[in-house]
This record gives C-alpha cells, sequence and structure tokens, in this order.
C-alpha cells in the first residue's frame, strides 16, 4: 500500500476506516463461514437468492430434524453493523442464528441487505422491505418460493427481528407494513429489537457526561446519512418532526433488549416508554441486562448472559 493509500481519512472505528484515495477497508464482521449444518446445534444453513434483479441474498436456517407436519415461526433478521459493516454470513451473526434457531425451535431468514457506502441509504431498508415482500409471496400460489419457508413455515407467525442497526430496521418495516397494502398479506406478530439503534442530536441520559462514545456514534451516524437533518434525520430519531407514530406498528407484540453499558441504553428505554404511552395496542416488553455493552451477546454467544437473552427471545417466538 503506497503513502498516499495509507493515509487514513476517517476512522470509523470499530467498523471500517476509509482512506484518502477513496478506498475502505472493513474492520468489523470480516471473517465469515460458509452455511451447512453446524453440529454443535444441530441446526442447517442454506444461502439463497431472493432478489435476483438486484442481487440481495440471504442466510436461512432450520432445525436438522423438522418434519413437514411442523410449521414453525418465521424470524426474519437483519444483522447490526451500522449499516455499513457485517452479513449473514459473517462468524458472530452464524453463530447467533444457530443458537437461535435451535432454542426457539424457528426458521429464520437473515437477510442480507447491501451496505453503506457502496450502497448508501435508503437501500438497506429498501433491500430489507423487498425481502419481506419476497416472504408474503410465499402466501400466493406461484412466485419464486423457498422450500423451506413454504414446507416448514406457519405464515401466520411472522416476527422481524435484529440487533442495532438491524433493530432499527426491524421498526421502519413495521410502520410500512401498516401504509402499505403489505399489511393484506402478512401479519407480523412481533418485533423484537435488541440494542436499538436510535439517536438524536440532543444527549439523553448517561450522553450527557460520556461525551467520547456520544461523539463516536454521531459520527457512524453523520457517515452512513449525511443529510441536513443530522442524527435528527427521522430514520435515526423516531420522534422527531416526521417520524411515524408509534401506534401505527403493524404488531401485536414488542419485545425490547438494552443492555445496562450500551450507550445506546437510554434511547431504548425511551422507545420503550413512549411506545407504552402511545396509542398502540400491542404489548410492549422490556428486558434489560445488567453490566454488559452492545451486541455482548454477539461477541460473547456462550457466557451465561447472552444465554438468557437468546432463552427470552425464544419464549418471545413461542407465545
Amino acid at each position: 500500500m503506497s503513502s498516499i493509500t495509507s493515509e487514513v481519512a476517517l476512522d470509523l472505528f470499530p467498523f471500517l476506516k476509509v482512506y484518502k484515495d477513496g478506498t475502505l477497508k472493513r474492520l468489523a464482521g470480516v471473517e465469515v463461514v460458509p452455511p451447512g449444518l453446524d453440529p454443535e446445534t444441530n441446526v442447517l444453513s442454506k444461502d439463497i437468492l431472493i432478489l435476483p434483479k438486484t442481487g440481495v441474498s440471504a442466510r436461512i436456517y432450520r432445525p436438522n430434524l423438522v418434519t413437514e407436519s411442523q410449521k414453525l415461526p418465521l424470524v426474519v433478521y437483519f444483522h447490526g453493523g451500522a449499516f455499513c459493516a457485517a452479513s449473514p454470513a459473517s462468524l458472530e451473526y452464524h453463530t447467533s442464528l444457530s443458537k437461535l434457531v435451535a432454542e426457539a425451535n424457528i426458521i429464520a431468514l437473515s437477510v442480507d441487505y447491501r451496505l453503506v457506502p457502496e450502497h448508501p441509504l435508503p437501500t438497506a431498508y429498501e433491500d430489507s422491505w423487498a425481502a419481506l415482500q419476497w416472504v408474503a409471496s410465499h402466501k400466493e400460489e406461484n412466485g419464486n418460493h423457498e422450500a423451506w419457508i413454504k414446507d416448514y413455515v406457519e405464515l401466520d407467525k411472522v416476527f422481524l427481528t435484529g440487533d442495532s442497526s438491524g433493530a432499527n430496521i426491524a421498526h421502519h418495516l413495521a410502520l410500512r407494513i401498516k401504509e402499505s397494502n403489505l399489511s393484506y398479506k402478512l401479519k407480523i406478530a412481533g418485533i423484537g429489537m435488541i440494542h436499538p439503534y436510535f439517536w438524536g442530536t440532543n444527549p439523553i441520559g448517561s450522553e450527557v457526561t460520556d461525551q467520547f462514545r456520544k461523539e463516536l456514534v454521531d459520527k457512524w451516524w453523520l457517515y452512513v446519512c449525511p443529510s441536513d437533518k443530522g442524527c435528527d434525520d427521522p430514520l435515526i430519531n423516531p420522534f422527531v418532526d416526521g417520524s411515524s407514530d408509534l401506534e401505527n406498528l403493524a404488531c401485536d407484540r414488542i419485545l425490547v433488549i438494552v443492555a445496562e453499558k450500551d450507550i445506546l441504553r437510554d434511547r431504548g428505554k425511551l422507545y420503550y416508554d413512549k411506545l407504552v404511552k402511545s396509542g398502540w395496542k400491542g404489548k410492549a416488553e422490556f428486558m434489560e441486562t445488567e453490566g454488559e455493552d452492545h451486541v455482548f451477546h454477539i461477541f460473547h454467544p456462550d457466557c451465561a448472559k447472552a444465554k438468557s437473552l437468546i432463552q427470552r427471545l425464544a419464549s418471545f417466538f413461542k407465545m
């Protein structure tokens, strides 16, 4: 690498670095694993192309021993990574999804939406929306159907779930469903929001005193969504003018999970509090993990608290 190339123009820790010649190097989620049978969980996975026009794919998971007589809930999962890193094939996400499928006895579809900066926002939202439309198409007799969904899924039990930016995507999809004709085709049973990535210009809670991390998260968002609205863009701040009311969320149940030491913790708690006080008629649930930081369960999947989080999600899908 030449000296010019090696000069860093932007260090978006911990996700990527942008060099002065315009190239970038991703740092997070870069270790990938192939699909197949996971011997630890006995969960089977494969990669599928779901949107030929754009090339968007997904990794689908199922218990190895499921039979066609069993119809299981479908969890449509959106990974985190601040919209600019990671994929369903990332080692950490593949491991986490395999454990979740084994614990909850579900089918999971992990969407490989396209990333910033190669594909600026709102591409990630549009890819995820198109993936949800594709799931809904399985209720029709003809179409580009996936056998695992057709054979094993109870299409009246579809959940949206994601961590960090993926939870943000799930929120926006649930609002969009209410405003579209997709609500006539697909009923969303619930949303699992793990450490949701919401933000705002004015600091709240621990953001007031943790200036370092406040500036770090500001930097993430301003990179992936450069706009005159900054950190009060409705995509990242669900409580500013121009945001849809939470009462328009198209689902019956929402589980919000936060971590005590996460800089995003207070935004997640605010979301839950606003949801409870809104006109939304569903059931809101809240879980806080003490002593842990952002997406700790992704990086330390075998610790007791990660197992507890996965178990709580699993029970949410079963109710």
